[in-house]
């Protein structure tokens, strides 16, 4: 049935892409929140307090707007799912890096007044996101070397050297946790969607074919049971094998045996196959038979097949002549027509009164016009 396999597979494919971009969405918001509330609660009143003790004030406090700004902007992408500009927004960071670095002052160089340290390695994580790790590794080492050419410009020193390095410590490797820790977390959420997609996927395939296999056990039964009727009265001497009658309910479960060995068989295009195998039954008993097919039809369950078929198979046993049988197949439709030369005596294959009847998806439409007899079957998408 590969329809239903179709949908399970776009289930399981589906699954893991949605949980994943759960676990991405929820990691970026906190990642945008954290450089944000670090930028605003913490650095801002740090720029404030400090604001006449550094070197030159406006350019610290124009680059905690200047970052504000762009940060605001890359977590407004980030939350709408929209591609950053890595690099350009990179760039920029590092540029304000430099420019705070050295218009903090050797006095307010380790104090939380330069708030580069602690704030710009976030920000880092928001232009790096969705990228490889080593992007942002790359860009909080550029951070540190900055730093070092701060520190040793104002002299060599053992303690700010110490100080120095507990300060890249500190403002490397959180922020490098965090975007690690997102993306194990992202990946780890896609598997094990993809692993409960995969075993519902299983549970489910295997749930279609023991119902297939039940249903083709019982229409097995019927059929066999038909044709075991039939074979019974002409063992019997209760049926004549000269009688038309009984020749065509010989046909028809012929056809429906057919029919139904042909729906396992896997081929491309399992509809024509089947009406292929109803012709062919049809052909042998002398019927001569056109068999016309424009375009392919989709995949389509078992049921919708019959449906298409069966109403035409029985119409097609109880045949005289010719008859031309045309499938008309689009990517959401199919159009299965039998035309046959009209018989003045009824007979027990014949269709229903002229006229539309549904049968569920499918539609069946009877026609009669004196010469010939036009029976059609349709399924639309």
């Amino acid at each position: 049935m590969p329809a239903p396999r179709d949908s399970a597979s776009t289930a399981a494919l589906a699954a893991p892409a949605a949980v994943a971009h759960a676990s991405d969405r929820g990691a970026r918001i906190v990642a945008v929140a954290i450089a944000l509330a670090w930028h605003v609660a913490i650095g801002l009143p740090a720029v404030l307090a400090a604001r006449t003790e550094f070197a030159a004030p406006g350019v610290v406090v124009g680059g905690w707007v200047l970052v504000l700004a762009a940060g605001a902007a890359a977590g407004t992408l980030l939350l709408r799912g929209t591609p950053l500009p890595p690099w350009p927004l990179a760039g920029l960071l590092l540029v304000v890096d430099a420019a705070v670095f050295a218009a903090a002052g050797e006095g307010q160089l380790f104090t939380a007044g330069n708030w580069v340290w602690g704030t710009l390695g976030w920000f880092f994580v928001l232009a790096m996101w969705g990228q490889r790790v080593v992007g942002l590794v790359a860009l909080l080492t550029t951070h540190a070397s900055i730093a070092l050419v701060a520190v040793l410009g104002h002299g060599i020193d053992a303690a700010d050297l110490a100080r120095y390095v507990m300060y890249v410590y500190g403002t490397f490797t959180l922020p490098v946790a965090v975007f690690v820790g997102s993306t194990v977390i992202v990946g780890l959420g896609r598997d094990r969607a993809a692993a409960a997609a995969a075993m519902h996927t299983m549970a489910a395939e295997r749930d279609a074919a023991e119902r297939g296999l039940r249903e083709r056990r019982d229409r097995l039964a019927l059929v066999g049971a038909t044709a075991g009727r039939v074979l019974g009265e002409l063992a019997a001497g209760q049926a004549d094998p000269d009688d038309p009658d009984v020749q065509r309910r010989c046909v028809l479960a012929a056809a429906r045996l057919r029919r139904l060995i042909a729906e396992s068989d896997d081929v491309p295009d399992p509809l024509l196959h089947e009406l292929r195998a109803a012709a062919d039954l049809a052909e042998r008993n002398g019927l001569p038979i056109d068999l016309v097919t424009i375009g392919s039809p989709p995949p389509l369950p078992v049921e919708i097949r019959r449906q298409l078929a069966d109403p035409l198979t029985a119409l097609l046993a109880g045949a005289r002549e010719w008859a031309r049988l045309t499938v008309v197949s689009g990517p959401d439709e199919v159009v299965v027509s039998l035309v046959t030369p009209d018989r003045p005596t009824p007979g027990v294959n014949d269709p229903p009164p002229p006229g539309e009847y549904d049968d569920g998806p499918v539609q069946h439409l009877y026609e009669r016009d004196g010469d010939i007899r036009w029976a059609q079957t349709r399924w639309r998408g």
